[in-house]
């Protein structure tokens, strides 16, 4: 690997956007569900065969239903469509997997927690996409049968699986963090996470979760908009529905002075028309239920937020294989090195790692990391990297049993 160690002045920008799309919201809904088919199926393909068998997740949709809503009362009138969308190992050797089956009972189950409000086998709607055909790669010519792109979603054996020998990159990618947080990148998640927390959520059932925020900060001024749906069976009229607005607003205030912000401004619901009774007045507290629709790859970044004005990728990192997908592997580990490099030296940084496609995982082909312009231990930082990338497997083993949230 060839790493650039920049040196870079990173002065805080005079503004700055930061937008967090909540666990409710459809793409959320949708990363988080694809994340879920590619954690479960690993483990049981691991457990069952041992080895994580083939397979991306990374275009599954979810497609809003319909609903009927007042004060008090609400329930479903189309079911929500799931888009089963994706490629994977459909057999071991002579072993037939039941991909289709395992998928859909897995939709239902997480359906079921996001939403206990809905009947999972009325209001699901399931079109099933799933492919086993491999990337280019696979000829017909007669030296390429000793190959194994031609099995790649029908493995014959272990021996199939060149990654339980080698780690290898599956494309030419990237993967990038940087840490620390910005101070409204600290405040547009603390306020998604309180209200979307289960310990709120016990004390105030009406609150529903497509919560969404978009922060903005001009120098010292943080302005806040945001939509907060509310659950209709728990709000019997529009009086509790303003007294429940009043009350939240309170709590984000609250939020943003504990953490020692003075120039606080906050706008709610803005489309809200009490005279019309036009409120975000939901059956399961999400867009999810009347039209909306998401998709992998449309919402937060792996670290949680869409910040354009800092180091990005549109990679969808949810759903894909969490062995040598890079732009899912590369991007978390990007992630994690900069928050250690951050704990362990204390510095402001940016990490980026790019690979070529075949080319040794663990052998990136390019490294660059960004430190600030008086910092000057770079053969530290350069031996602490090198030691970071080896250990990439353990964010695979870690992604399987759904210890890190990319979402």
């Amino acid at each position: 690997m060839t790493i650039y160690i920049s040196k870079k002045d990173f002065r805080e920008e005079e503004y700055e956007f930061v937008e967090r799309k909540g666990k409710g919201h459809p793409d959320t809904l949708s990363d988080a569900l694809a994340e879920t088919f590619s954690a479960k199926y690993s483990k049981y393909t691991k457990d069952k065969f041992g080895a994580v068998l083939h397979h991306n997740f990374d275009k599954v949709g979810l497609l809003g239903g319909a609903s009927y809503v007042r004060f008090g009362e609400g329930y479903l009138t189309k079911p929500i469509r799931v888009l089963l969308n994706g490629r994977a190992s459909t057999k071991f050797a002579d072993t037939v997997i039941p991909i289709k089956e395992m998928l859909i009972e897995w939709t239902k189950e997480f359906m079921h927690q996001a939403f206990p409000m809905i009947d999972v086998d009325k209001d699901l709607e399931f079109h099933y996409n799933l492919s086993n055909q491999s990337s280019p790669g696979k000829t017909e010519e007669d030296k390429a049968q000793k190959g194994t792109r031609k099995y790649w979603f029908e493995p014959r054996g272990l021996f199939d699986l060149q990654e339980t020998k080698k780690l290898f990159s599956n494309d030419t990618s990237m993967g990038v963090g940087y840490a620390p947080y910005t101070k409204l990148e600290q405040l547009v998640l603390a306020i998604e996470g309180k209200l979307n927390s289960k310990e709120f959520k016990q004390k105030y059932p009406w609150v529903g979760s497509d919560i969404k925020i978009m922060g903005f900060r001009f120098r010292d001024s943080f302005d806040i908009t945001m939509c907060i749906p509310q659950i209709s069976i728990y709000v019997a009229n529009i009086d509790e529905y303003k007294q429940n607005m009043e009350f939240v607003r309170g709590v984000i205030f609250s939020i943003a002075q504990e953490m020692g912000i003075e120039k606080f401004d906050l706008h709610t619901n803005t489309r809200d028309n009490y005279e019309n009774s036009e409120l975000y007045l939901t059956v399961t507290g999400s867009s999810i239920e009347s039209g909306d629709e998401g998709l992998v790859g449309r919402g937060n970044r792996i670290n949680g937020i869409i910040s354009p004005t800092r180091l990005m990728s549109m990679e969808g990192a949810c759903g894909k294989n969490p062995v040598y997908h890079i732009g899912k592997i590369y991007y978390v580990a990007a992630n994690e090195i900069s928050k250690k490099i951050y704990n362990k030296f204390n510095i402001k940084n940016e990490v980026v790692l790019i690979s070529q496609s075949g080319r040794d995982l663990l052998d990136p082909w390019i490294v660059c990391v960004s430190v600030p312009a008086d910092f000057n231990n770079i053969a530290s930082i350069e031996d602490y990297i090198k030691e970071e990338i080896s250990r990439i497997p353990e964010y695979t083993k870690q992604l399987i049993e759904q210890q890190l949230q990319v979402f």
